[in-house]
């Protein structure tokens, strides 16, 4: 059985198609898997375990099952669902892990990432991340009333539709010397990641050595999944 990994799925009760997806997804293929990974952007915007949505306690519900069924699932935080806690994740039954982590997968040592790390040379973006990543920041964020939290969490959207629109796709792309360092600091030839929305198979020069960078697809058209096996990758769209 495969091992599974998805992404930047972006869910929210205004898009109730790609919630059926997933769910339809998990029902399906995941419950005959391994192990499923979700790399970061499960949701559009999480607001705290405080203020669930629709969308939040169907996933949950559903992942609670497939966690009944035998399959683990693990959470990685994106940059749109960061405020996603503990409590939520007991509810789905799924374990959150580090912004970089090293899996075993059939032999094969895989760095884990969701991907907006390495976009470096997206200064603008760079600076909003470590401020809402900072602990003091989600502190007092969390201690803001759900209206005062969706009425910034609006804004921020707003603010990053403009920001897109202002500076080329590059720069919003991976940062070449930051992959090979993301590389060489978890000393793996294998790295998974999201959040550029542009899935492909890419190999990076590593001395003696080349890297495979896989890069997971979002769900706005479609589904996406990576199956990872003893076999090697395979990168599909659903």
């Amino acid at each position: 059985m495969p091992t599974l990994f998805i992404s930047d799925l972006q869910l929210d009760d205004q898009r109730p198609q790609a919630t059926l997806w997933l769910l339809d997804f998990l029902e399906r293929e995941a419950r005959h898997a391994d192990a499923l990974y979700i790399l970061g952007d499960l949701f559009e915007y999480w607001l705290g375990d405080d203020a669930p949505t629709r969308t939040g306690r169907q996933v949950a519900d559903a992942l609670q099952r497939l966690h009944v069924t035998g399959v683990p699932a693990f959470f990685m935080h994106g940059n749109r669902d960061f405020l996603l806690g503990s409590d939520y994740a007991r509810s789905a039954s799924m374990q959150i892990l580090p912004e970089e982590v090293v899996v075993d997968l059939y032999g094969v040592p895989t760095l884990l990432m969701h991907g907006d790390s390495l976009c470096t040379d997206d200064l603008a973006y760079q600076k909003f991340r470590a401020m809402v990543r900072d602990p003091a920041w989600q502190r007092a964020f969390l201690a803001k009333s759900p209206e005062e939290r969706m009425a910034f969490a609006g804004q921020a959207r707003a603010e990053s539709d403009e920001h897109k629109q202002g500076v080329s796709m590059d720069i919003m792309d991976v940062n070449p010397t930051s992959v090979t360092r993301a590389f060489k600091r978890a000393g793996v030839e294998h790295m998974i990641h999201g959040h550029t929305h542009r899935p492909a198979i890419h190999e990076h020069p590593l001395g003696a050595s080349t890297g495979q960078r896989v890069v997971l697809g979002d769900w706005y058209e479609q589904g996406s999944v990576l199956r990872v096996s003893a076999d090697g990758f395979d990168l599909q769209t659903l």
